[in-house]
């Protein structure tokens, strides 16, 4: 990290956050954080509760969980937990004090403050597609991930307001090479978006290369960057009940500057996790929080959120599988559990289709609608999954903003308000038993906002889809994807800004980058 110098600064205070916009290609709903109005649903009455909770905290006392990192083992041990060799097995009265430590709401603030959001409470927050080694498209097919099909991607999850935060790379840039592929992409990121910045911790020359270009971007000196969370990282435990390395240094690295860390256990019951839902989701449970607890000790109140990654596998194949039935009530288990213990949660909108077909969608819809339902605060991976997370689709993309407008609609009071205007009984009275509501004034003054707009569905009827060209809705969405590229626009960036940046980054790429052995 640089030192505490004065540091090129965005002129004219707040003009530099001037924000152009990409010309309209669709007409979609404006940049919003949602509220969820609904009751999450709770699967457990009050007895499973406890009984989950005890089950959670009896793997944590009798069984324990590895923590491969050394660093974390002596703070364990500074802490009066028992450390054997890896395995730390923690009291759950230590556990429940650290986490009850961890704030239920916090807010992360991108270089773009307008973009701003907050973690916790009612809110629902959906993030890209993130991670994939490869691509799809109706014109490449499955090919390995490009910069160039990343920057599409990034520019895409720029251009819809329904998405709220830039996660990992949206398709794996293979064509970099692995030592400085963490520099491009988050140029390209920091560059393309103006929304929340994800850091991965896979070493710690990649989270501090992240946390000081993320730093740069918003012309924060050291100070006010570490003062509140403005990026976060996020880690899976490698299931069974271990954490390894590199992703414990980087949570520890990114709490000492202020940032946040959501932790997301990747179990799948049958295989890495018991074959019972319940089984699978007290183990991820258990996973989460011994880590939860270890960085609420080494620093009390820093941002953290606790995640579900908790599916099950088909027994046929041993394949994942996502959307399931198991899924949803997994999400709504762990979702029930996370305001238990006051923390924020994260989900994710996944499923198992290879191509963005109608298995793709209702899997999505699936896991989408769950996260939802569980009271989620975190969507990850809410636009262009496919394969399990080994494809990235722009199609896939663009449709499943579709889905994600639809649920802010359904989010909006709008939908549900009882005015008297909204009552409309005066309209009624007008109208009466042999009218129609299509001309009277109260229907005239709502027409154009009564209801959803869709941008890929088409809802026309068979005979005029077909004299249309019989466009399916993957095509629709790929000439979509294809109308928005072209007319992006990047939001505005301070030119000492961006200097500063691509200095940053071909310093470190003359300096060797990052080590690839993590």
């Amino acid at each position: 990290m640089s030192d505490a110098s004065p540091r090129r600064r965005r002129s004219g205070g707040r003009a530099g956050n001037t924000r152009r916009t990409s010309p309209d290609v669709i007409r979609q709903m404006p940049w919003r954080v949602p509220l969820n109005p609904d009751r999450p649903t709770e699967p457990l009455d009050e007895e499973g509760v406890e009984r989950m909770h005890n089950a959670s905290m009896r793997i944590l006392e009798e069984i324990g969980i590895e923590f491969l990192n050394e660093e974390a083992l002596e703070i364990f041990q500074e802490a009066g937990c028992k450390v054997e060799g890896t395995n730390v097995r923690m009291g759950r009265d230590w556990v429940m004090e650290m986490v009850g430590k961890a704030p239920s709401e916090f807010t992360l603030t991108p270089r773009n403050p307008d973009r701003t959001i907050t973690v916790g409470g009612k809110h629902i927050l959906f993030g890209n597609v993130s991670s994939p080694p490869n691509y799809w498209s109706l014109e490449t097919g499955k090919t390995t991930g490009t910069r160039a099909q990343c920057a599409d991607l990034l520019k895409l999850t720029q251009y819809f307001n329904c998405i709220h935060f830039a996660g990992g790379y949206p398709v794996e840039p293979v064509d970099i090479h692995a030592s400085v592929r963490h520099l491009d992409v988050l140029y390209d990121k920091l560059t393309l978006t103006d929304k929340t910045m994800h850091a991965y911790s896979l070493g710690k020359e990649r989270v501090e290369d992240v946390l000081e270009m993320v730093r740069i971007a918003g012309g924060h000196s050291e100070e006010e960057f570490a003062a509140s969370p403005k990026m976060y990282t996020n880690i899976n435990s490698t299931s069974p009940l271990k954490h390894d390395i590199p992703m414990i240094d980087g949570c520890l690295r990114c709490i000492r500057k202020g940032q946040a860390v959501v932790v997301t256990p990747f179990t799948l019951a049958g295989a890495m996790a018991p074959v019972t839902m319940a089984g699978a989701v007290a183990q991820s449970l258990a996973e989460a929080l011994s880590a939860i607890a270890l960085f609420q000790y080494v620093r009390p109140g820093c941002a953290c959120v606790i995640g579900t990654f908790t599916s099950n596998v088909d027994m046929k194949s041993g394949a994942p599988a996502f959307g399931t039935p198991e899924y949803m009530r997994a999400t709504q288990m762990t979702g029930q559990m996370g305001r238990y213990y006051g923390l924020p949660i994260r989900s994710s909108g996944v499923c198992a289709a290879n191509v963005p077909d109608g298995q793709a969608m209702w899997e999505t819809s699936n896991s989408l609608w769950a996260s939802v339902q569980s009271g989620t605060n975190m969507i990850y991976h809410a636009a262009g999954w496919l394969e399990g997370g080994l494809i990235a689709s722009p199609e896939k993309f663009v449709m499943d903003c579709e889905v994600l407008q639809m649920m802010q609609r359904y989010m909006e009071p709008a939908t549900w308000s009882t005015e008297p205007e909204d009552l409309a009984v005066d309209a009624i009275q007008e109208v009466g038993p042999n009218g129609h509501f299509f001309g009277c004034q109260h229907t005239q003054d709502r027409y154009e906002t009564a209801f959803y707009e869709p941008f890929v569905s088409d809802w026309r009827n068979y005979e005029a889809f077909d004299l249309a060209g019989n466009v399916w809705t993957a095509e629709r969405a790929g000439k979509l994807a294809k109308e928005i590229l072209a007319s992006f626009e990047a939001p505005a960036m301070d030119d000492g800004i961006r200097q500063e940046l691509a200095e940053f980054v071909e310093r470190r790429k003359a300096e060797g980058g990052a080590p690839t052995d993590f």
